[in-house]
């Protein structure tokens, strides 16, 4: 579950990194290239949901296993900067914060793995 963890974070990144390029340096976005679907608040809705169903998974049952809770807490501060993205809106800050979330989330994840093994 870490390992799909890292992968979903990474997505996110790339997702984020990919819609500022099309609409803040091509001006692109609209129907261009699916950008409906790459912009719309529902993706970010849907990977917020997944990133919080595999953290809660296993960095939960992370620190069943090794007693650890730091993993748990660093992909707390993740989810929660990963939900504030949300709530602010397509844009800057948006890609910001979400980039700067998954982030933690992966670190959380690699972590949990480090641990456990």
């Amino acid at each position: 579950m870490d390992r799909a963890g890292i992968v979903l974070s990474g997505l996110c990144a790339v997702h984020c990194v990919l819609g500022v390029v099309l609409v803040g340096f091509l001006g692109l976005g609209g129907d261009f290239l699916g950008g409906k679907v790459l912009l719309s608040p529902e993706i970010h809705r849907v990977g917020l949901m997944l990133a919080v169903i595999v953290g809660v998974i296993s960095l939960g049952f992370g620190v069943a296993r090794h007693g650890r809770v730091a993993p748990l807490v660093i992909g707390g501060l993740g989810l929660a900067l990963m939900a504030t993205a949300i709530l602010v809106g397509h844009g800057t800050a948006e890609s910001v914060l979400t980039i700067i979330g998954v982030s933690f989330v992966a670190f959380a994840h690699i972590r949990n793995m480090r641990h456990t093994h």
